[in-house]
């Protein structure tokens, strides 16, 4: 489903990617772990064509991901979903209202809109917030609508750069359970996180960056740095 072959990508002289191979089957869990600076928000970068490889191919279902043109960049965005650490919604709007814009700017009618919010709402646990403004929230109730919201194309896979890194442990368990029963559903997740007490309850595969290369790539792995 998804290939990095043989990527490399060099900021500045230096490699933030050095020679990257790596598949994610469909459907798999997968935690990209390693220090800041290790390269794993690049690798998500480069997967969404934010940013183009210095060197080798990155392959999503078996389109060449920098090959794509600029416009053509959302369509391949609608099969990824992003969550972020910091969340990234709109202060002035609701719970229902930040995942209706989305849907909104991505051209879905009134009809749609007004069905699949409240659907996707109750998916993540917010049946009864839908009328609640971002500072009304919770952390981990806040990271709940950016998972709907990054759900409203229903994905074929999840992108998640430090999803728990602004949450406390009670919130970040909520969030990994419910990445897992989201992966359950059927939707492939790359998690990149430096969280060691995560990646290693999970029982997961772990793919390890260091200095931009993989050092790691277990099934069932740990988080040894």
């Amino acid at each position: 489903m998804i290939f990095y072959q043989n990527v490399s990508k060099i900021y500045d002289g230096c490699a933030a990617l050095d020679k990257v191979n790596i598949e994610i089957k469909p459907k798999e869990f997968v935690s990209i772990a390693g220090p800041s600076g290790s390269g794993k928000s690049t690798l998500l970068k480069l997967l969404i064509g934010e940013e183009k490889p210095t060197k080798g191919k990155i392959f999503l279902d078996k389109q060449n991901v920098q090959l794509i043109k600029e416009k053509d960049l959302p369509i391949l965005r609608r099969k990824i979903g992003m969550i972020f650490q910091d969340f990234r919604l709109l202060s002035d709007r609701t719970a229902y209202e930040n995942v209706a814009f989305a849907m909104e700017v991505a051209g879905s009618s009134n009809k749609e809109i007004e069905q699949d919010v409240p659907q996707l709402l109750e998916l993540v646990g917010l049946a009864g917030k839908l009328t609640q403004f971002p500072n009304q929230l919770s952390g981990g109730e806040r990271q709940r609508v950016a998972i709907a919201r990054a759900l409203i194309h229903r994905p074929a896979v999840i992108l998640a750069d430090e999803p728990t890194g602004n949450l406390d442990l009670l919130n970040t368990w909520d969030i990994v359970r419910l990445l897992l029963k989201i992966n359950e559903l059927g939707t492939t997740i790359i998690l990149a996180t430096h969280d060691r007490e995560v990646i290693n309850n999970l029982g997961r595969r772990v793919i390890t960056l260091d200095k931009g290369r993989v050092i790691r790539d277990e099934e069932n792995g740990r988080y040894i740095f």
